[in-house]
């Protein structure tokens, strides 16, 4: 097989060759951060593919599979990682030392079938691989004999709508503007809208219990299954499809957030909904961060849903909204395929007033059915820009190592835990970086016992230690989230990147649980080894 169909995405940027940033850019970067570091950061030339040294395939693909395996340079590179700034950093190096042998591409579950069965025979390590879009190496193949990565990317079609329950059968190759695209005709759409919506799947969703960008009511992907097939090494599993059921534990939740330890989802019945056409939106700011979180508090707790509801805390709500740093942002939105929303953004403006924030009557947006926008001026809108705006990968390799982590509190706690990992992770930043550290926060999502805390931070290192550094405070930031009390994953998975903090937040027993059901799937132990538990 040929490597996949044009437009190819970038082996090492967060987007298609095309739009990979230029030398020029690079180094117009390189210039403003040797100023902001006092010492010379030089842009290494971008990579050229041709350049890089693979190990050879040590996996022969029999005549019958052949029209749909790859093992030509571009493919094995760029399955060999995910979206994190270690791998775009390892990848724009040129360093893919476990990279898969073969790349399989089905287009059918016959394929997908045969694919798994000669692997299962042979003793290979499979990898499910969606959209690649991972940032805690969910994808990147492990160091085994032999790897055999299998792409969702042709199994991306909605074969079916039920337009009276409101549902759609769908593969689970899609990626999110694909699958938009195919439901926008009949006027629905699935409302999920992670941030990583442009390059990642809906199997990848499923399986990694993904969360959308809507703040609170259905917004996590568990939300919108209604049932879920998946092809294990053993045969296929696959749940009633049902609204609900009372029928002992949940087939479908051992499939979410399984990681591709069990199997490889092939497609899903999704609950779908209409494109919304009312829309009401805010920006509410406050002079006190506690009395923001507060507000989102008491909205959430009143159950207005809000579909947005995010609280940025000054230093977020200056980098990202532009504001001027001594004010916290707490951004408002509801939206409904056929109801005004006038009431509700009243009802939440006027509690988010009571706790403290300001707002001119002026500034809140409403759209009672028309087709103009809302959200797109002024703070809220240039959050909204900055939020799509996912960055490409300029900044690669120039010394500039940022991250980000998330996590969930419950209320009572969320003082005490925010205080503690900001203590605790703005020391380890002074001591690697050597300077005051960028950190700052955000709620992601909001519920009516606990907020979702999203976490930024970045600093200007020595050129070629990025991912060390890197690795000290990704460290820190874990076990200060885990002591606190927090989980060290809201929506961004475990891979194998939380594997030691997800190892001590779980119970012992559970795990035992989950290594006899693999067993049972999976008995050889094939399945993405190394992720949620040993095998």
């Amino acid at each position: 097989m040929s490597t996949v169909a044009s437009p190819r995405r970038s082996f090492w940027a967060w987007c298609l060759e095309s739009e990979e940033p230029t030398q020029q850019q690079r180094e117009d970067l390189a210039a403003k951060l040797s100023e902001r570091a006092g010492t010379p950061i030089v842009a290494a030339p971008v990579p050229k593919l041709e350049d890089a040294t693979l190990r050879a395939p040590r996996v022969r693909v029999p005549d019958a599979l052949a029209p749909w395996c790859a093992t030509d340079t571009w493919e094995r590179a760029f399955h060999s990682h995910g979206s994190h700034f270690t791998d775009r950093t390892r990848a724009f190096s040129l360093d893919f030392p476990n990279a898969p042998d073969v790349v399989a591409h089905p287009a059918s579950e016959a394929e997908l079938e045969a694919t798994l069965d000669w692997c299962g025979s042979n003793g290979y390590v499979v990898v499910p691989y969606g959209g690649g879009s991972s940032v805690v190496w969910g994808v990147n193949p492990p160091d085994a004999s032999a790897v055999v990565t299998i792409a969702l990317d042709r199994l991306d079609k909605v074969l079916e709508i039920d337009e009276v329950s409101r549902a759609a059968r769908i593969q689970a190759g899609v990626l999110g503007p694909h699958l938009e695209d195919q439901l926008r005709p009949s006027g629905f759409t699935l409302r999920h809208f992670p941030q990583s919506f442009r390059f990642s799947s809906l199997g990848g969703w499923i399986a990694t219990r993904s969360g959308g960008h809507y703040a609170t009511n259905q917004t996590h992907i568990d939300d919108f299954v209604e049932s879920v097939r998946m092809l294990t090494p053993r045969g296929w599993w696959e749940s009633r499809r049902l609204p609900g059921s009372g029928a002992g534990p949940s087939p479908d939740r051992m499939v979410i957030g399984s990681e591709g330890i069990l199997g490889i989802i092939s497609e899903a019945w999704m609950r779908i909904q209409r494109r919304p056409e009312y829309r009401a939106t805010a920006g509410v700011t406050f002079t006190s961060w506690a009395a923001a979180a507060d507000a989102v508090r008491e909205v959430v707790q009143a159950k207005l849903w809000p579909a947005n509801c995010r609280v940025l805390d000054p230093g977020e709500a200056h980098r990202a909204a532009g504001l001027d740093g001594t004010q916290a942002l707490l951004i408002l939105g509801f939206e409904s395929d056929g109801l005004s929303q006038r009431h509700n953004i009243a009802e939440a403006v006027a509690i988010a007033r009571a706790c403290g924030g300001t707002v001119d009557d002026d500034e809140i947006r409403v759209n009672d059915g028309s087709a103009a926008p809302t959200g797109r001026e002024g703070a809220v809108g240039a959050w909204r820009d900055a939020f799509i705006g996912v960055g490409l990968g300029v900044d690669t390799s120039l010394g500039l190592v940022a991250d980000t982590f998330e996590t969930a509190i419950t209320w009572d706690r969320w003082p005490e835990f925010d205080a503690v990992v900001r203590e605790r992770v703005s020391t380890v930043l002074r001591q690697v970086f050597g300077h005051e550290p960028m950190l700052s926060c955000r709620f992601t999502h909001a519920y009516t016992d606990g907020p979702a805390p999203y976490y930024t931070w970045s600093g200007v290192g020595r050129q070629g230690s990025e991912i060390s550094m890197w690795e000290d405070v990704k460290h820190a930031a874990s076990e200060a989230v885990l002591d606190a009390g927090g989980t060290i994953t809201h929506h961004h998975a475990v891979g194998r990147m939380h594997r030691p903090q997800y190892d001590r937040q779980r119970p012992d027993l559970f795990a035992d649980a989950l290594r006899a059901a693999k067993a049972s799937v999976d008995p050889s132990g094939i399945m993405n080894p190394g992720v949620l538990i040993d095998p």
